[in-house]
């Protein structure tokens, strides 16, 4: 038994030894192709399903060498085309070692920062996050990417409500998660968390934070809500109402919302606009 491991183990060593002999002398002959063949090197890489075949059990040790030869091979300006096979190459490394963490993340670093691709950054956290459900890094760096990046708010939402829910996620995620509801518009959802946040919250400024949010999604709510009525008031009658009473008082509305604080909005009759008595937010 002993035997068969060494025998094994010697296999194993040796094939991965002809396949980086394989990789160097095709990224020697691409040097002086490149011209021709640009990012070549890449191209005739087996996907990692096949590579698993031929490790013998060595996944991991493969994984790492052609993690650290991808980052030596990305950071070649030279390489005008390497970002075409960003997701080949960090597809292997996921097929070989599916739990290895930082290869997700600095693939997503290299799509976005130097490939300025978003949507290849959030594939390549998404290969992660599907491989390890129960870690909370992979989607809370993909909501990062999703909110300041592709500023699609409601996908940012998506991805911190899956972090928020892992084990050992920082508070920080449900902040984000209700920031990215609200930017969403999703205004129920912000509302509630944070309440939540604020109710649950033993740090002042957490709690003067959650506040603060809680004032800006109430405010919005009940000022769409009154614009709304506004509109139709005007419809009715060809005019804006004199006071917000007078939504009432034509059956509109049943009552006139106040703000977080129990004060009454600011109505300007001439163009019915509505403001906050405040906006606290911007103090935080």
């Amino acid at each position: 038994m002993k035997k068969f491991r060494i025998h094994r183990t010697f296999f194993a060593l040796l094939a991965i030894c002809f396949l980086l002999i394989a990789i160097s002398v095709q990224i020697k002959i691409e040097k002086t192709k490149r011209f021709r063949v640009p990012g070549s090197s890449i191209i005739y890489l087996p996907s990692g399903k096949y590579l698993r075949l031929v490790t013998f059990g060595f996944n991991s040790l493969l994984a790492d060498i052609i993690y650290i030869w991808a980052i030596q091979y990305y950071s070649d300006y030279r390489i005008k085309d390497r970002f075409n096979y960003l997701e080949h190459i960090f597809s292997i490394i996921s097929a070989l070692d599916p739990y290895y963490i930082d290869p997700y993340r600095i693939g997503a670093l290299i799509a976005w920062y130097e490939g300025r691709r978003i949507d290849l950054a959030l594939k390549i956290l998404d290969m992660g996050i599907k491989k390890n459900p129960n870690d909370w890094i992979l989607p809370f760096e993909a909501g990062h990417y999703a909110q300041m990046y592709k500023k699609d708010y409601k996908l940012a939402q998506y991805y911190y409500g899956i972090t928020m829910k892992i084990k050992g996620a920082p508070p920080l995620a449900r902040r984000l998660y209700a920031a990215a509801a609200f930017k969403a518009m999703d205004l129920e959802t912000a509302y509630r968390n944070w309440l939540e946040i604020y109710q649950t919250a033993k740090d002042k400024r957490i709690k003067k934070i959650a506040y603060n949010h809680l004032y800006r999604t109430k405010a919005t709510i009940d000022t769409i809500k009154l614009e709304k009525a506004i509109r139709k008031f005007k419809e009715k009658y060809n005019r804006l109402p004199m006071n917000l009473n007078q939504l009432v008082r034509a059956g509109i509305l049943n009552k006139i919302p106040k703000d977080l604080d129990g004060n009454d909005y600011i109505y300007n009759p001439h163009t019915g606009e509505i403001k906050t008595p405040y906006t606290p937010w911007k103090k935080e």
